[in-house]
Formats: structure tokens, C-alpha cells, sequence
């Protein structure tokens, strides 16, 4: 036969399962977890997302501000070669070809002046320009000396010059018979003499290059030039021509 075993009386227990007969839809209660306040959580999210917002920005600033450093520093290296090389205004080149006498010939003069020499003198000057940009020139002048004596002054009408081209020009002028006649006898255009001119001419002009590169040039340019008359002759070309010419 069995024996029963006695327990202790626990009277919470019995209080709890009286409570449960009465009442048996009533849950047991389940400990509650930990729950934190939603706002605290959203700011975090926003903190995070601008900041992120913040380093994008910066790092777009610091990219443009360097794009625009390197583009002008590309730029300006461009310039400074540019101008050191292909725009650089380079000196034009003006040159006496050749002098040519035409129609020379001696009359009675008077008897102060007894021998009166009539000619046409004729220059013709090459004008070159090496820059990449027109030269735009001015009225120019021409002046002839015989033993110290103006002769002639020639003009020639202001022009322009292609870039990399030569133009030349051509003036023509009546010899002053009363500077010349009382230098020459009768003999020196019969028989041939050598005679000694010079000439100096001035051209005033100007070179633009795009708008950004001007310059005001002045040629000036003396010549020495020996005439070789010969005997009776009505056309007489130069034997030789020295010239210096100097750009400022």
C-alpha cells in the first residue's frame, strides 16, 4: 500500500490557483521588454544623413575650386607661350630694290645754270610683314639727296600687309632740275658719269593681333645708291644699293 508523501502548505501557490479557477482567461504576466523613446532614435538618423549630406557638398566645392585652379593655370601657360611664339610681334622688313632714271636729259640753261637736267626717278620698295597679323601703314615719304641737295620726295599712299606677305611699291617723282643742274656739267651727261644718291624713307604703322597684342612701328631706312650713267643714255637702273633700316 502506498504511502502518501506530505508537502508543505505554500500559501501564495494556493491563492494563485484559486484566483485561476475563478478566472481561467486570464493570462499569466509576462515580464515587459525594454523600450527606448522614439525620438531620440529619428534624431540620430537625421544627424547621420546630414553629415553625409555636409561631405558631399564639401567634397563637390573642393572639386570645382580645383578644376577651376588647373583651367586657369592651363589657360594662362597657353598665353605665355602664345605670346612668347606665334604672337609675338616681329619687326616688318622694308627694302630698296632698285632706282631707275627715266627720260635723263640735259638743255640750255640759263646763263647762271648753263646746263639743265630733266629725269623721272622711280623707287621700287618691298615692305614685308613676318607677323601673324596685317600690318596697317600710313602715308609714306621718300626723300633723294644729291651731294647734300634734296632732289626728289616721293609719297606712297597707306596701305596693308597680309600676314606672312610682301608688298611692293613703286613711287615715282620729277627730279628738282634747279638742285641738280648747277652740281652737273655738260660733259658728265654725254660722255657717262657715276652718280651718288641716298634716300630715306619713314613708314609709320601698326600691327594688332586678335585685340590683345598692339604695337606702333616706325621704319626708318637709309640708302646709299650709285647711279651708272652711260653715254647719251635716256634710262638709267642703280649699279649698286646699300641700305640700313631701323625699327622702333
Amino acid at each position: 500500500m502506498a504511502t502518501a508523501t506530505a508537502r508543505p502548505y505554500n500559501a501564495a501557490a494556493a491563492a494563485a490557483a484559486a484566483s485561476w479557477k475563478e478566472d481561467p482567461t486570464r493570462p499569466f504576466a509576462a515580464a515587459s521588454p525594454s523600450v527606448y523613446p522614439a525620438g531620440d532614435e529619428e534624431a540620430a538618423t537625421t544627424s547621420r544623413w546630414r553629415s553625409m549630406q555636409y561631405l558631399r557638398k564639401r567634397q563637390c566645392l573642393i572639386g570645382c575650386c580645383g578644376c577651376c585652379a588647373t583651367t586657369v593655370v592651363l589657360v594662362g601657360i597657353v598665353i605665355l607661350v602664345l605670346a612668347l611664339t606665334v604672337f609675338k610681334v616681329k619687326n616688318p622688313e622694308l627694302t630698296m630694290n632698285r632706282i631707275t632714271l627715266e627720260g635723263l636729259g640735259s638743255d640750255l640753261g640759263t646763263a647762271q645754270h648753263p646746263v639743265s637736267v630733266n629725269a623721272t626717278l622711280s623707287a621700287d620698295i618691298s615692305l614685308r610683314n613676318p607677323n601673324v597679323a596685317s600690318f596697317k601703314f600710313d602715308r609714306s615719304e621718300t626723300d633723294f639727296y644729291y651731294l647734300g641737295e634734296t632732289v626728289g620726295v616721293a609719297y606712297a599712299p597707306e596701305g596693308e600687309v597680309d600676314a606672312e606677305r610682301t608688298v611692293r611699291m613703286n613711287v615715282t617723282l620729277d627730279v628738282l632740275a634747279d638742285r641738280i643742274s648747277p652740281k652737273v656739267n655738260t660733259s658728265e651727261i654725254v660722255f657717262g658719269q657715276d652718280y651718288n644718291l641716298t634716300s630715306y624713307t619713314e613708314i609709320t604703322g601698326r600691327v594688332n593681333v586678335l585685340g590683345i597684342y598692339k604695337r606702333e612701328l616706325d621704319i626708318k631706312m637709309n640708302c646709299s645708291i650709285i647711279l651708272e650713267v652711260g653715254a647719251f643714255s635716256s634710262t638709267v637702273q642703280s649699279k649698286s644699293t646699300s641700305c640700313v633700316a631701323n625699327v622702333s
